[in-house]
């Protein structure tokens, strides 16, 4: 008997349920369990000494740029964004950690969203080999402790289907304006306006 792998590069989705979609139930569950995953306050007002506005912008634009290149999923950057932001509203981090922390957000986003996640060795290239996937992988036990093992945040990826079915819109422009959704949530994600 021979067997044939009939596997293809292409990764294949599974398309919204329509059923979960159209409950308004759904809709409120997410908006109340956001609230959640959300840093109460500005955590540079308090918690981060080292660490200023621009230098996160920086981060998060290196994060967007290494998400883009590795064509990873739309959901990776802000769920990243999303465990970089919480773990940096509780633990003063050192700038020089900030792109450490920044890689393992990526790391362990990659892990939830993706069928190929990103490695702990290519991540390490792309700081420049500035750290090492050790350091890489003993960071992401740091940070999950930190976030207490919660990395199922909602994020506004979450609402997008939500929304464009509800609003009333020609069918050929779906794609298009999830596009433009997705970018400004990029954008506003690391901080930049549009």
């Amino acid at each position: 008997m021979e067997l044939l792998c009939l596997e293809m590069d292409t990764i294949i989705r599974a398309r919204p349920d329509p059923n979960l979609l159209c409950d308004d139930r759904i809709l409120q569950n997410l908006l109340t369990i956001e609230e959640r995953f959300l840093p109460q306050y500005s955590y540079f007002k308090g918690v981060q000494k080292d660490i200023q506005p621009f230098m996160r912008r920086m981060v998060a634009t290196w994060m967007l740029e290494v998400c883009e290149e590795q064509k990873c999923e739309e959901e990776v950057f802000p769920l990243a964004m999303n465990y970089l932001d919480r773990f940096l509203a509780v633990v003063p981090t050192k700038k020089c950690n900030l792109q450490l922390l920044g890689a393992v957000c990526m790391f362990l986003a990659s892990k939830l969203k993706e069928t190929r996640p990103l490695t702990a060795e290519k991540l390490c290239i792309y700081t420049d080999n500035s750290i090492r996937p050790q350091e890489l992988l003993e960071w992401e036990l740091v940070v999950l402790g930190k976030l207490k093992w919660n990395l199922a945040a909602v994020t506004p990826n979450d609402f997008i289907e939500h929304i464009v079915r509800r609003l009333p819109l020609p069918e050929d422009k779906l794609a298009l304006i999830r596009k433009h959704v997705q970018t400004f949530i990029a954008l506003c994600a690391t901080g930049r306006t549009p």
